[in-house]
């Protein structure tokens, strides 16, 4: 019974002993001592690699399953031809066994047993080689493996993908960055030409615009005539003259300068990108490309992580690839799952109506399905055919076809008819029989063309515009201002300590409470009840008042008699309580003299 093993250095055929058991299942005793690994099992032939790059081509096709010429070469001279295909031969992998046995006619064994053999010869191979000691074969083993990594990064499958992939996000990203900078260009000179973002939209044409004009007051004498057209121009010299925008210094223009730089340089490496992920994506899937985009076509494949991943996926899957979150957010609510994903932004979908798009969708992940398929596996020198993308395009010309039916048969119009000028032409008429010729238009002779926008109209339209708008601002300040009041006031109220016996009998200072004693609010008569009672009350406390002083003043309180034991002290305070009580029953003089009298007793 034979063993192949392959090592850095070749390719290894042993045999066992006459007496030794493969499947006895203490196998890994017989390798513990290098003496035991030799009783067991002897090399009998041994296939040198010449070279690191035919070991690396070698190994990369064992690796594989698949059986090089140099391994079919050295079975057939030491197997068949030498043992005549009577030994059986021992390989760890199955997959390769099957091999060689399919092609070789050999028969070969594999299974658990097998590994167990295996990893035992890995562990005494210094010794079962005669003259190979444990630094060569570690030094043989690391060469082998640099070249391997290196020609597995070279020849790798999914290398184009990955490129798409970071082509893909990098675009997206840079669209968040043009946005986000653009938008800061635009607050940043608004403060000094507001009317200038009205007239221009466009975030480029914007940006060079702010980098060649600088002051509004250069407006006059700066052409533009390279960037914006010949109206556009006019309005913008106009709307500089009575801008309401506010003065900036010079720093303040240069530092807005760099960030048009920035916008500018952005966008055109946007633009370089795009062309970029254009040809990439021809490349490697035209079908794809065809079909649904270069844009839809690169995000499917950087969502599902390479073109082979992606052809992997059933069409309901590339359907709402995409939209995982909400599929199972429906799945937890038992709500309707999601009909599309990133797959939604192709033209074929965009284009059909709200009522077709499930349908349309459908059938496009159908076809999108097929197309990725036929890329992944065709031959790279194939896609660069003029006739790669046959497919696709029949695809999408069917998809196309089939959305016409279905709109003409649910009477519904698309966006497609609503943009083509044509559709109402290929739509036949209802034939209807007149009698009357048609008469002479005598209108028809002169052409009238079309007047241009008139640049001082334009220009007061966008200062109307900004104006209005800042008036808004102002207001929307003033009502949140206002709400802020108003809540900071019922929050106050609601907070007050509800504690006190007036609050808690709905009154304070004798004011009767505004709510009823059902809970209702307070009526009018109610409210002029409790004012008419608050004024009598009020009236009866002064009437009270003046009566308590036109009465006389009522005798001193009679002090208790003094006792022994009363000290100095208790003197002064008796005498201290006494003139308390004649200064709130005398006038002004009689407490003067009081006063007078206690001082000199003092002293």
């Amino acid at each position: 019974m034979l063993v192949l093993f392959e090592t850095s250095l070749g390719f290894c055929l042993f045999k066992l002993n006459g007496d030794a058991k493969l499947d006895q299942p203490d196998l890994w005793k017989e390798f513990e001592t290098p003496e035991k690994a030799n009783a067991f099992l002897r090399l009998k032939a041994l296939h040198r690699f010449d070279s690191t790059a035919t070991a690396v081509e070698h190994l990369a096709a064992a690796q594989e399953s698949k059986l090089s010429k140099g391994l079919k070469k050295f079975l057939t001279d030491e197997v068949v031809n030498k043992s005549k295909g009577k030994e059986a031969l021992i390989v760890a992998d199955s997959k390769l066994a099957g091999t060689i046995s399919k092609k070789l006619g050999i028969q070969v064994q594999s299974g658990e047993s097998s590994l167990d053999l295996d990893r035992g010869i890995r562990q005494q191979l210094v010794s079962l080689l005669d003259g190979l000691t444990q630094e060569d074969l570690q030094s043989f083993a690391l060469g082998v493996g640099h070249s391997m990594s290196r020609y597995k990064l070279k020849f790798s499958v999914d290398k184009v993908d990955t490129m798409v992939v970071q082509a893909i996000a990098l675009l997206d990203e840079l669209d968040k960055e043009i946005n986000h900078y653009s938008m800061r260009v635009k607050e940043w000179y608004g403060w000094h030409f507001p009317e200038m973002a009205k007239i221009i939209t466009d975030n480029l044409a914007y940006a060079k615009v702010v980098r060649a004009l600088g002051m509004r007051t250069n407006a006059a004498t700066v052409s533009l005539a390279e960037i914006l057209p010949e109206d556009l121009e006019a309005t913008l010299r106009v709307a500089a003259d009575i801008s309401m925008g506010t003065e900036i210094s010079e720093s303040d223009i240069a530092h807005i300068h760099l960030l048009c730089e920035q916008v500018i340089s952005m966008t055109e490496y946007r633009a370089q990108l795009s062309e970029y992920l254009r040809n990439r994506m021809n490349a490697i899937a035209p079908n794809l490309t065809a079909l649904v985009g270069e844009l839809v076509g690169a995000r499917l494949i950087s969502h599902a992580g390479s073109l082979l991943s992606l052809a992997k996926q059933p069409a309901s899957t590339v359907q709402i690839l995409g939209a995982e979150k909400a599929l199972f957010r429906a799945l937890k609510t038992k709500h309707d799952t999601p009909k599309y994903g990133l797959i939604y932004h192709a033209s074929l979908i965009g284009q059909a109506p709200q009522k077709l798009k499930g349908k349309m969708a459908r059938m496009v992940a159908t076809k999108t399905a097929l197309s990725v398929r036929v890329d992944a596996l065709t031959e790279v020198e194939a896609k660069g055919e003029p006739l790669a993308a046959t497919i696709g395009i029949s695809n999408r010309a069917k998809l196309e076809s089939r959305l016409r039916a279905l709109e003409y048969k649910s009477g519904l119009t698309s966006a497609r008819s609503a943009v083509d000028p044509q559709a109402a032409a290929r739509k036949q008429g209802r034939f209807d029989m007149t009698g009357s010729g048609a008469a002479y238009n005598t209108a028809a002779d002169s052409v009238v063309l079309p007047t241009q926008r008139d640049p001082q109209a334009a220009a007061q339209q966008a200062a109307s515009e900004v104006a209005h708008e800042l008036a808004e601002e102002v207001e929307l300040k003033k009502k949140e201002k206002k709400e802020r009041k108003e809540k900071k006031r019922k929050a106050s109220e609601a907070f007050e300590p509800a504690s006190s016996p007036a609050k808690a009998n709905g009154t304070t200072n004798g004011d009767v409470s505004m709510v009823s004693t059902h809970g209702a609010e307070e009526t009018e008569e109610q409210r002029r009840e409790r004012k008419r009672l608050r004024k009598e009350k009020r009236k009866s406390e002064k009437l009270g008042g003046e009566a308590a002083e036109s009465s006389p003043a009522p005798a001193p309180p009679v002090a208790p008699p003094t006792t022994p034991a009363l000290n100095g002290d208790g003197e002064k305070k008796k005498k201290r309580r006494a003139s308390e009580a004649d200064g709130l029953t005398g006038g002004d003089e009689e407490r003067k003299k009081k006063k007078k009298k206690r001082m000199t007793e003092a002293l």
